[in-house]
C-alpha cells in the first residue's frame, strides 16, 4: 500500500510517500517540505497519544459499562487517538477495583493502553471536579490491592506530593513501573521539588497532571507546584500535561513550557456530544457551549479530541513538528513506545489530514469506527 502526501517524520517534514506491507512501514521517501499543512494534498502525522482521557461519545471510563467505555475508546480512535490511557477519578478502593476489572477487556483488545488513576490520594482543597468524599490520605495497602487487581494495566497515577505515605506509594509505583503524575495539589515549590526528587530517585517517570489546573497559580514570589513542575520539565526531569483546548488554558500558556510538554484532552463523556447534562464519576456536569462544568461549579474535564487540539494550534501558526511533538512524540516517549512514529520498520499507526486539519483516514492496528 502506498500513501502520498506531506509526511511528518522523526527527521523533519517531507513531501513524498510511504509504503506499508503487513501492517508495517517499509519505505518512507521524499524531499524537505514546509512545516505546515499541505495546501493541495493530504498531510500524514503519527497517531495521537492521549495520557489523560475519561471518555467520550456518551461513554465514561470512571463509571460506564464495558460497552459504554468501548464506545468512548472507539470514538477517540476514530478521531486519530490511536493510543490512550483510560482515566478513572477518585473513588473507594473497592469501586476502583470493580471498574478496572470491568474495563480490562478493553486493554486486552488493544483499545486502551492501560489505566490512569486520577486520585484518590490527592488534596481535597484542590479537588477540582473530583468528589471530595472519595479523596483519602495515601494508603499503600489499598493502592497495592488496586494495582494487583489491574494485572499490570495501571500505567499512571496522579498523586499530591503532600499526601500521607508518599514514599511508600512511590515504592509501589517503582515496583510496578507506574508513572508518577503530581497534581490536584496545594503543595508549595519546595515540597513539590522534594516529591519530584523522591520519585526520580526511584527511577520513576514524572509528569504533571493538567499543569496549572487544580494547583495554586504561579506567583513571582511563590512559584508553587506549577513552578516546580515547569522547572523540572525545563531541566529534563519531568513532563507536563497541557489541556490545550482553549478552555483549561489560554492559548498563550500552551507555548510557555518549551521542553517536555504534551497535550491531553482530559475528555469526559460529553466529548463528541451536544450540550446538556452529564456526569463525571458521581458528580453532575452541565455542558454549555462545549464547556463542561460541575453544575454551578468548576471546569469538569474536557470535550475535545487531540485532533481538535492539533488543528487548533496548527491553525494558530504552530509548526507541524511542534504540534506532532505535543500530541504524539512526547507522550509516546513517556509510555516508552519507541516504535511510534513514521519511519521504516514502524507499525502503520498514523493519521491522514486534509488541508484544514480535518481527519481523512486513521491507520492503526485493531478496530476503528
Amino acid at each position: 500500500m502506498k500513501i502520498e502526501g506531506r509526511i511528518v517524520t522523526p527527521d523533519g517534514v517531507i513531501d513524498g510517500h510511504l509504503i506499508a506491507h503487513d501492517g508495517r512501514i517499509t519505505e518512507v521517501r521524499g524531499h524537505p517540505a514546509p512545516d505546515t499543512l499541505s495546501p493541495d494534498g493530504p498531510t500524514i502525522v503519527p497517531g495521537f497519544v492521549d495520557l489523560h482521557n475519561h471518555g467520550g461519545a456518551g461513554g465514561s471510563f470512571p463509571t460506564g459499562t464495558l460497552d459504554q467505555a468501548r464506545r468512548a475508546a472507539l470514538y477517540h480512535r476514530a478521531h486519530g487517538t490511536t493510543t490512550m490511557l483510560a482515566s478513572l477519578v477518585s473513588a473507594s478502593p473497592d469501586d476502583l477495583i470493580a471498574q478496572i476489572t470491568t474495563l480490562i477487556p478493553l486493554a486486552e483488545e488493544g483499545l486502551i493502553h492501560g489505566f490512569h488513576l486520577e486520585g484518590p490520594y490527592i488534596n481535597a482543597s484542590r479537588c477540582g471536579a473530583q468528589n471530595p468524599e472519595f479523596i483519602y490520605p495515601g494508603n499503600p495497602t489499598d493502592l497495592a490491592r488496586i494495582i494487583v487487581s489491574a494485572g499490570g494495566w495501571i500505567r499512571s497515577i496522579t498523586l499530591a506530593p503532600e499526601t500521607d505515605n508518599l514514599e511508600a506509594l512511590l515504592d509501589l509505583c517503582s515496583a510496578h513501573s507506574i508513572i508518577c503524575s503530581f497534581g490536584h495539589t496545594d503543595a508549595d515549590f519546595d515540597l513539590t521539588c522534594a516529591g519530584v526528587d523522591k520519585a526520580l530517585a526511584r527511577g520513576l517517570t514524572v509528569t504533571a497532571t493538567h499543569l496549572f489546573n487544580a494547583m495554586p497559580p504561579v506567583h513571582h514570589r511563590a512559584p508553587g507546584a506549577a513552578g516546580a513542575l515547569l522547572l523540572a520539565a525545563h531541566e529534563g526531569r519531568a513532563y507536563v500535561e497541557l489541556v490545550a483546548d482553549g478552555v483549561h488554558l489560554h492559548d498563550a500558556m500552551v507555548r510557555l513550557p518549551q521542553t517536555n510538554a504534551f497535550f491531553v484532552t482530559d475528555a469526559m463523556e460529553a466529548a463528541g456530544m451536544p450540550d446538556g447534562s452529564y456526569t463525571l464519576g458521581r458528580l453532575d456536569v452541565t455542558v454549555v457551549g462545549g464547556v463542561a462544568r460541575l453544575t454551578g461549579g468548576p471546569i469538569a474535564g474536557g470535550t475535545t479530541t487531540l485532533a481538535q487540539q492539533f488543528r487548533r494550534h496548527v491553525g494558530r501558526g504552530m509548526a507541524l513538528i511542534d504540534a506532532t511533538t505535543f500530541t504524539s512524540t512526547t507522550p509516546a516517549r513517556i509510555l516508552d513506545l519507541p516504535d511510534h512514529g513514521i519511519f521504516e520498520g514502524a507499525p502503520l499507526n498514523l493519521v491522514v489530514l486534509d488541508s484544514n486539519g480535518t481527519i481523512l483516514k486513521v491507520w492503526t492496528p485493531g478496530p476503528i469506527l
